[in-house]
């Protein structure tokens, strides 16, 4: 029996698995399934992933039937999994395969993992697919240990902006990441990086912002032995340190024009000269930048230089800010709970829906970060316990729907149109807040003044808050 599992796996392998389609590289994706929950990650063109429950696993597995660490993806032309010596063992076509013996798997094979799935795939993706970027085990990046967000892509204008993102990943040119502070520049160009044929080399990212010129300098170019006062042994800088990768310039607009100057020249001639040194190093890196300045502007102004900017500008991708992408907002949200849960050990939680309709409504200036935080703050202080209004931060309050003016909020109407609905939200949230009205009206995430309002408007009597033993 195992010998005819085997057997189809090989058979199909030929014309399936070549990662080839009309002489163009087909990015592979994996579908894991847990339950009703299905995600797509991007799979790099080779290297080594871990899947398991593990925090320092490639892919996490949030299924308890899942081994800490219960199988491995060996990424190349040809796929391979390897189980772990899992406590419930992985499957291939109804097989269960043997300890550390790397299996091969064709695009559209469903291997079992616990109770959960996996299954590579080639077919674009859904317009309601989850998508995680990855970067494989070797070679390790000076930043693989960090947690990475993640993407939604739900609203239309994320769709139409990861259709170009793949495209843009496949040509190996600039790529200039533009939109407000904390939309996810990263990630994005995380994305990019994995999309691209460089996946397998490593990916480096320098804030420009976070240094001054001279150590900005320093870190981008590196310097030989006693180049300055201090420097007692050679130092390889950001841009040899990422060569066959991608460098990601965060915050390009700030950087310092003599640094402008040196990069320009880098950028053109294909090797670095580090400080102090004579003999320029040949490098192949990929740049991408992001910036939440306008550089076109910066450019007119003689802050930024024209001929870098159009160096860096091969193609301009703007990330839209989280308050025009509403339909992303509550599951970002409720992945950022569910992290924060898994670091703390403790069950994803429940988050009330009045929660999510205030998380929904609010503007988010600083977008995604600024919810991961949110989130990350209400979990902690819901101990672990359902997420009501009462752990949200006073400033999330957005009172009025957006479109409602803003010189009365108190006038506007009810988000939904239903006045039973909204009369029997505020009834609930004033029974449980004892008839404090002012974290009432957090709960709800409206203004304690547009709750006086809707007592008036609903022929409701304002409620006297009462004492924990009332």
């Amino acid at each position: 029996m195992s010998g005819k599992g085997e057997s189809l796996i090989d058979s199909t392998l030929v014309s399936t698995d070549r990662g080839v389609e009309a002489g163009r590289t087909v990015p592979r994706r994996l579908m894991i399934g847990t339950g009703q929950a299905v995600t797509t990650h991007m799979l790099p063109e080779e290297g080594i992933l871990t899947l398991g429950r593990a925090p320092d696993a490639s892919i996490r597995v949030e299924d308890s039937s899942v081994s800490r660490l219960h199988a491995r993806l060996h990424v190349g032309p040809v796929i391979r999994v390897e189980d772990l010596a899992s406590a419930n063992g992985t499957r291939v076509g109804g097989v269960r395969l043997g300890a550390n013996q790397p299996t091969p798997v064709p695009p559209g094979q469903v291997v079992e993992i616990g109770s959960s799935w996996i299954m590579i795939a080639n077919a674009p993706l859904s317009s309601s697919t989850t998508v995680h970027e990855l970067t494989p085990s070797p070679p390790a990046s000076p930043e693989s240990g960090r947690e990475k967000a993640g993407l939604i892509v739900l609203d239309e204008a994320m769709r139409n902006l990861e259709r170009i993102v793949e495209r843009a990943a496949l040509a190996d040119i600039s790529i200039l990441l533009t939109g407000e502070t904390g939309v996810g520049k990263e990630v994005f160009a995380r994305r990019i990086h994995a999309l691209s044929p460089r996946a397998a080399k490593p990916f480096v990212g320098l804030n420009c912002a976070a240094l001054a010129a001279t150590l900005l300098e320093n870190e981008l170019f590196g310097h030989e032995k006693g180049a300055f006062t201090g420097a007692g042994q050679a130092k390889p800088g950001l841009l040899e340190t990422a060569d066959g990768g991608t460098l990601l310039l965060d915050e390009v607009g700030e950087m310092p024009i003599p640094v402008q100057v040196k990069l320009l020249r880098v950028l053109e001639e294909r090797q670095v000269l580090r400080i102090g040194g004579t003999r320029p190093r040949p490098i192949d890196v990929r740049i991408l930048s992001a910036t939440n300045r306008n550089l076109d502007a910066e450019v007119a102004a003689g802050s930024f230089r024209r001929d870098l900017f159009f160096r860096l500008n091969s193609i301009t991708i703007e990330i839209p800010p989280l308050r025009e992408r509403p339909s992303e907002i509550e599951p970002l949200a409720r992945r950022f709970a569910n992290l924060a849960a898994a670091r703390l050990r403790a069950p994803p939680p429940e988050i009330d829906a009045a929660v999510i309709e205030r998380l929904r409504r609010y503007q988010w200036p600083g977008n995604i970060r600024q919810l991961r935080n949110v989130m990350e703050r209400a979990v902690v202080l819901a101990g672990g316990g359902r997420i009501t209004g009462d752990v949200l931060p006073a400033d999330t309050y957005v009172g009025p729907a957006p479109k409602a003016p803003p010189s009365d909020p108190a006038a506007a109407a009810t988000p939904d149109g239903n006045a039973d609905v909204e009369r029997q939200r505020i009834l609930d949230a004033l029974e449980r807040c004892a008839g404090n009205q002012t974290r009432a009206a957090e709960m709800l995430g409206i203004s304690r003044r547009t709750l006086v309002t809707r007592l008036s408007e609903y022929d409701l009597p304002r409620p006297r808050k009462r004492g924990p033993g009332s």
